[in-house]
């Protein structure tokens, strides 16, 4: 295949994505339904206004020496697997959803085709490689004499060439997190987003319930105590309500003992 034909190709399908228009939720959300009810065009245009969402979340892994093109096209399946999933009455967008499915792919295809560093990828390169594999090198000195790279070039390739690939799979000591789990996507899938939400309205629920156990008064010094960045002091509060400082305390407390009640409760 002509690389610079290839190249080309690749061009002009991101400037045909980047002038593709962006969708907002309610239209995303239309799309997604009538997609799921058998409209595949729907479904193609839902697809189709987040495939430069892939093209940027490709960009992150350049660092891996993968051609981006390869990227983009193992991302626009994670895509693909996150619009099948996708539930709109989620309340979250596509973009944010597909995140996780689309860095799944991509790092999937990088451990499995492709060294994390490359080497060879100049002249010089080639050339000390051809080098240290056919004569019997020991040292960084050696290795500059016989390709004619820099000194210190070679001093940073040398470690490179001493050592072998090793899957990101592979584990040094057992019950040890293999290096492929450290290529982790800096946002949370969205599996942890839901279980995330439903846990806050959880809590948020159980709280509201504790307090509706309290008189007002109660709820007043509960509020002003506990559930502000910046305490009222007993002292304060008395004045505010009317009463002593020391029967502050003690509606404290009681107050304390019945949500911790509603709570186990």
């Amino acid at each position: 295949m002509d690389p610079a034909g290839h190249e080309s190709r690749f061009a002009l399908y991101k400037a045909r994505v980047a002038n593709i228009e962006t969708l907002d939720s309610d239209g995303e959300a239309a799309l997604a339904i009538a997609w799921k009810k058998g409209n595949r065009r729907a479904g193609d245009r839902l697809i189709e206004s987040n495939l430069k969402h892939v093209i940027a979340i490709a960009r992150e892994y350049r660092r891996w020496g993968v051609p981006l093109d390869d990227l983009v096209q193992q991302g626009n399946i994670g895509l693909l697997k996150a619009a099948e999933r996708f539930d709109p009455s989620q309340k979250t967008s596509l973009r944010t959803y597909a995140a996780y499915w689309i860095r799944a792919e991509i790092r999937d295809y990088v451990v499995r085709g492709y060294r994390i560093v490359r080497l060879g990828t100049t002249r010089t390169e080639r050339r000390a490689m051809r080098a240290f594999r056919s004569t019997a090198i020991d040292t960084v000195e050696e290795l500059a004499e016989h390709s004619g790279m820099p000194l210190a070039r070679c001093q940073m390739l040398w470690p490179l060439l001493k050592s072998s690939d090793r899957s990101l799979d592979h584990t040094t000591r057992a019950g040890a997190a293999p290096p492929r789990e450290h290529l982790r996507a800096e946002t949370p899938s969205p599996e942890e987003v839901l279980c995330a939400r439903e846990e806050e309205e959880g809590r948020q629920k159980l709280v509201g319930g504790a307090l509706d156990t309290l008189s007002d008064r109660e709820r007043r010094i509960v509020r002003a105590r506990m559930m502000t960045e910046e305490p009222a002091t007993l002292e304060q509060l008395g004045k505010r309500i009317g009463v002593s400082r020391e029967r502050v305390r003690q509606l404290e407390t009681r107050a304390k003992d019945k949500i911790r009640d509603a709570l186990v409760a």
